[in-house]
């Protein structure tokens, strides 16, 4: 997600470019944690026991995205650092419900779980405003995100279906799967393969 900038003196004279690009990381992260929610989410997976989800959201969706914006902050790189590190904090979230919800005996209100979706959602709506200014490929992902954040929203304050949230959410992990291709193809052949789109706001 960050600029690569290809100035030999430039790259010597500042240490964080010298870090490479976290993005494909990040995106195989969300893309990973993504599909195992989504087929979920259609009925396709148990919907009863939900525990092997865990160690996917955990390992893949917040550990990798987690590593991602720590990186792209050390890479000077607002966005990427932003986005990364908030949806890695979204997945530790989503684990630990998880967790709690299906291995403690305590009385669960998952309204507070809903309103944090309604949180998550305002975010995700500005930082997909601020992807306009990357490339299409990554608004088209942060749009899949807001769809599918938006369809999971009814479920839990008044019991609607999740199969929305579901094609959302594949949607979302095929996009990510693509733009990491993109980016890792595109960045160890120097020249672009596989096209992310330009920028569709320039300020």
């Amino acid at each position: 997600m960050a600029n690569k900038n290809t100035n030999p003196s430039e790259q010597h004279n500042n240490p964080a470019l010298s870090l490479a690009e976290p993005a494909a990381l990040g995106l195989i992260g969300l893309a990973v944690a993504a599909l195992v929610l989504g087929v979920t989410d259609l009925n396709l997976t148990s919907t009863t026991n939900k525990a092997l989800m865990v160690p996917w959201i955990l390992c893949f969706g917040a550990t990798t995205q987690l590593i991602a914006g720590l990186t792209e902050f050390k890479r000077n790189n607002i966005f990427g650092a932003t986005v990364f590190s908030v949806y890695s904090m979204t997945m530790f979230a989503i684990a630990f419900t998880l967790i709690i919800t299906k291995f403690f005996t305590v009385s669960i209100d998952l309204l507070h779980y809903g309103y944090g979706l309604v949180a998550i959602l305002i975010f995700s709506i500005i930082s997909t405003i601020a992807s306009l200014m990357t490339n299409k490929a990554l608004f088209a992902i942060l749009i899949a995100v807001d769809l599918a954040v938006l369809s999971l929203i009814p479920h839990y304050f008044y019991g609607v279906t999740t199969i929305p949230a579901g094609v959302f959410l594949v949607l979302t992990s095929l996009l990510s799967f693509y733009t990491a291709t993109a980016i890792l193809l595109n960045t160890m052949a120097g020249k672009t393969i596989l096209p992310v789109g330009k920028p569709l706001w320039k300020p």
